[in-house]
């Protein structure tokens, strides 16, 4: 192998509005900028899907249809811009409530109960635009990746959060935490996931009582987390 004179892989790309739009040169085209995205995602979702026109999003949003191809060259950029908004606000929200966890709860207990009630929330809050950013990445590269390396975040933080408190783990084994707390981030994420019929052809297949189900899912990750 030489090293050396290999070419590194490009790195994946971000999925950022300023990847998919032209960059607003004054104050006023931020403006219609932000309305464009804002009259395009409210369609999405009051619509629960993709099909709306360029002429919709001028009309509701104000703005003209030169000025949207001004600023995105389709309306799948558009659409991505959407998505990267939606993305970027959710890593903020998920980061938030990580780091202020971090910082109020000493004990794995208290931190478990308030991350699944705050995770849950996120979620449900963000759900309906997130099922339509998983149904376009099933085809579309610049949401899938960044989609993924969003996900892998999130992962990553609370297995951290959660290694803080290994002190409490059961098991005598120290080299099974990581995987303890990977997993238990897991089981948390695909259960809400699945009541929120997140991701394509997912359906909650019991109604159960919300605040029931969040309060059960911390105590079923504490009690294997503290398992022997």
């Amino acid at each position: 192998m030489h090293g050396s004179m290999m070419k590194k892989k490009a790195e994946p790309k971000t999925l950022a509005v300023a990847d998919v739009s032209r960059k607003p040169q004054q104050g006023r085209s931020l403006a219609s900028l932000k309305r464009m995205l804002e009259a395009a995602r409210n369609l999405m979702l009051e619509r629960g899907n993709e099909e709306f026109t360029l002429q919709e999003v001028s009309e509701r949003g104000q703005v003209s249809i030169g000025s949207i191809y001004l600023r995105f060259e389709s309306k799948d950029n558009l659409v991505r811009g959407v998505i990267a908004e939606a993305l970027e606000a959710l890593s903020q929200e998920e980061t938030a409530l990580v780091q202020r966890l971090n910082a109020d709860c000493a004990e794995l207990a208290r931190f478990l109960f308030a991350y699944v009630e705050g995770y849950a929330e996120i979620l449900r809050k963000h759900a309906p635009l997130l099922r339509l950013t998983m149904e376009r990445a099933e085809f579309d590269p610049l949401v899938a990746i960044p989609g993924n390396q969003q996900a892998l975040r999130a992962e990553t933080d609370m297995t951290e959060a959660l290694l803080a408190h290994a002190g409490e783990f059961g098991g005598s084994n120290p080299d099974d935490h990581r995987i303890r707390a990977q997993s238990c981030y897991h089981v948390i994420f695909a259960t809400l996931a699945r009541q929120l019929s997140l991701g394509t052809g997912v359906e909650a297949v019991h109604a159960y009582d919300w605040n029931q189900m969040k309060h059960e899912l911390a105590r079923m990750s504490l009690a294997y987390l503290r398992a022997d």
